[in-house]
């Protein structure tokens, strides 16, 4: 598990657009989301900080809400559709995979903290942030973060 640490992010002002739905929907309706967004990038102009999609999300028993957002300067204005938020500085315990991987890097990731005795942060979003290339690339580097006490 030398793909697994533990990092801190700072706050993460972000802009983005949401699904909230029963798991069962989940991975097709977080690609849809994330596919939207991608083409609506242009709308935030020169207030993207950068091109990696952050995708927060937030789950109970029954389903999940899923975010795909981009960093930005705080807007004054936020594109029709879109609402802006900030989620604040947190440590993560944090594994590096693919999109083609997601599954496993979870099951490594949990395996990991449970090892290190680690917990998490019950009232805080987890992160799955993508590190887009254009043009779009088949597998793409992703971060998997899970907020820990």
């Amino acid at each position: 598990m030398d793909n697994c640490s533990i990092v801190t992010k700072p706050a993460l002002n972000l802009v983005g657009i949401s699904y909230c739905g029963p798991y069962s929907t989940f991975p097709d309706e977080a690609i849809r989301l994330q596919t939207e967004m991608l083409a609506r990038k242009h709308l935030l102009g020169d207030k993207l900080r950068s091109t990696v999609l952050y995708s927060p999300y937030f789950g109970n028993e029954a389903f999940a809400t899923y975010w795909a957002c981009y960093e930005v300067q705080h807007l004054e204005e936020v594109p029709p559709g879109m609402v802006q938020f900030t989620i604040p500085e947190h440590r993560y315990a944090m594994v590096d995979c693919s999109n083609k991987r997601i599954g496993e890097g979870y099951e490594q990731l949990f395996a990991w903290m449970q090892e290190n005795r680690l917990e998490k942060l019950e009232n805080a979003v987890s992160l799955e942030i993508f590190y887009v290339d254009e043009p779009h690339l088949e597998e793409e580097p992703v971060e998997l973060l899970i907020p820990i006490k």
